[in-house]
């Protein structure tokens, strides 16, 4: 199975064979998680969502500052 994750700064596959979550996924794609929300059709999934099948997710990077 794979997971697709897509934004303005993202275009990654994660392949994986059994569940696994967002946070995994992402760790597994090279994206640091805390710096990021995702979502799947205009729902934004916790880090701790676990994924079953294949899915393209959208990734929208979160920034903060002082």
């Amino acid at each position: 199975m794979q997971i697709h994750f897509v934004g303005r700064d993202y275009d990654a596959i994660v392949e994986f064979e059994q569940s696994i979550s967002v946070r995994e996924a992402l760790s597994n794609a090279k994206i640091q998680p805390s710096t990021v929300i995702v979502s799947f059709e205009e729902n934004i999934l916790p880090h701790s969502t676990v994924i079953k099948s294949d899915l393209t997710l959208n990734v929208i990077t979160v920034s903060s500052g002082g």
